[in-house]
């Protein structure tokens, strides 16, 4: 089975997107690497310590779908120049750098993961 190597799908994070919100938290994603879509989303680990599935959601063509709705039939689809904005509700971060940990299942390759540090900016 063919792997995406962590390092390249780091380069989905929109650099300085982390911001907190009047819920929670957010970030952009932007596929500058191949239109791809997911049939499933692991919960976001911030920190190390794993959120809810329930708590996040990302944003696709105006729509809010929770990580936790993500399937074959509903998939997190990532277009090729696109910017997706991943909603986390219910935690707001500290103005220190934070470890986000982000993975998700995908046809024929299986789960990928990565990882970014970024500090928030302001709201």
């Amino acid at each position: 089975m063919v792997t995406v190597p962590g390092f390249l799908l780091r380069r989905l994070y929109v650099k300085g997107s982390l911001r907190n919100n009047n819920g929670g938290f957010q970030f952009d994603l932007k596929n500058q690497l191949g239109s791809g879509y997911a049939k499933s989303l692991q919960p976001l680990k911030v920190d190390g310590q794993e959120l809810s599935a329930e708590t996040s959601k990302f944003t696709s063509d105006d729509t809010e779908i929770p990580f936790s709705q993500v399937s074959e039939a509903v998939p997190f689809t990532l277009k090729m120049n696109k910017v997706a904005t991943i909603l986390v509700e219910g935690a707001k971060l500290d103005k220190t750098p934070h470890k986000i940990e982000m993975a998700f299942e995908v046809k024929g390759l299986g789960l990928l993961k990565f990882d970014f540090i970024d500090t928030p900016a302001d709201e």
